[in-house]
């Protein structure tokens, strides 16, 4: 396993992020405890959770399932760099989301109790907050930091804009900010390269894509859906129908290369700049194997020009716009 810092910080990171957002849902407790055991024998020490996985009546179940492998002991805390996330909604009542400060300080102590530690490496924003001021945010933050709950502070899902509201404000503190951003980012949708990415870039973020194979589509769909392996559905089946054509340009040429699409896509992503590391959510220990295998993979000009041409990205901001 390759290892990064994660953005400015001397924080050092797999370049794969274990994401758990199938632990509960789709996982069992006891396969997710052997995803979890086998990600450290391969490496990766950078776990991706939040506070509302599980989902409806079980937000907070990914979380309790983490919990209770740290129980295990055998250092696996300590060998990981756990990152979890606030903002959504945990309960009906008000101020059981967002980021109010008082909604912040309850949230982490939740997070803690669930996890079964007394402290949280990357403490991220689900969302930005448009209601609640960057002054309020960055004072909970800051608590938080002085307590020695959370470490790092990180987003997701934020604009540009918001990346730079952000660390303006926490400039203005003399407060460290955000240490990395999460987003969508993969071959098929790659709009953060207008501004996200700049941004990032800017202020020395770590970036972390999640559904670097949106949803399986570059995970060799048309074959799988050929062999009757896979069909896609629903929001799926609209973006295949819609990138059919992309798609199978993309399959053709992985099999000229002799790669299996998704680790190719997890390569590009690992080639592109301010990646640190793609989220990867295997609900198997087969779907892990196979996306340890693309760290290894290196493009060569020839390859990520032919996929340019396959799925074309954007320039920074303006220019991709103006002239």
């Amino acid at each position: 396993m390759e290892y990064t810092h994660l953005g400015r910080t001397g924080l050092k990171v797999s370049r794969l992020c274990l994401g758990t957002m199938n632990f509960g849902p789709h996982t069992e407790e006891a396969d997710a405890h052997r995803i979890m055991d086998t990600a450290l024998e391969q490496g990766i020490n950078f776990f991706d959770t939040a506070n509302v996985y599980g989902w409806g009546e079980n937000r907070g179940r990914t979380e309790e399932i983490i919990g209770s492998w740290f129980a295990l002991g055998g250092g696996r805390r300590e060998k990981t760099v756990l990152a979890t996330k606030v903002y959504g909604d945990m309960g009906d009542w008000p101020n059981e989301g967002r980021l109010s400060a008082l909604n912040i300080r309850r949230a982490v102590d939740a997070s803690l109790r669930r996890l079964g530690t007394d402290y949280i490496d990357l403490y991220q924003m689900h969302h930005v907050d448009r209601s609640t001021p960057w002054e309020e945010i960055w004072q909970a933050m800051e608590v938080l930091v002085a307590q020695g709950k959370i470490v790092y502070v990180g987003s997701s899902n934020f604009a540009g804009w918001h990346i730079a509201q952000a660390q303006e404000a926490a400039r203005s503190r003399n407060f460290l900010g955000l240490t990395s951003e999460q987003s969508l980012y993969n071959l098929l949708e790659r709009s953060i390269e207008l501004e996200v990415i700049p941004a990032a870039e800017y202020y020395g973020l770590g970036l972390i894509p999640w559904s670097p194979l949106h949803g399986g589509l570059l995970g060799g769909v048309l074959r799988k859906e050929s062999e009757g392996v896979r069909r896609a559905s629903g929001r799926s089946a609209e973006t295949l129908a819609a990138h059919r054509d992309k798609l199978q340009a993309y399959e053709d040429l992985a099999a000229e290369l002799g790669q299996e699409p998704g680790d190719i896509a997890l390569a590009w992503l690992l080639s592109r700049p301010a990646v640190t590391a793609p989220i990867v959510g295997p609900r198997t220990l087969d779907q892990l194997h196979a996306a340890v295998r693309a760290v290894d993979l290196k493009l060569d000009q020839k390859t990520l020009d032919q996929l340019d041409e396959i799925f074309p990205g954007h320039r920074t901001a303006p220019e991709d716009y103006a002239w």
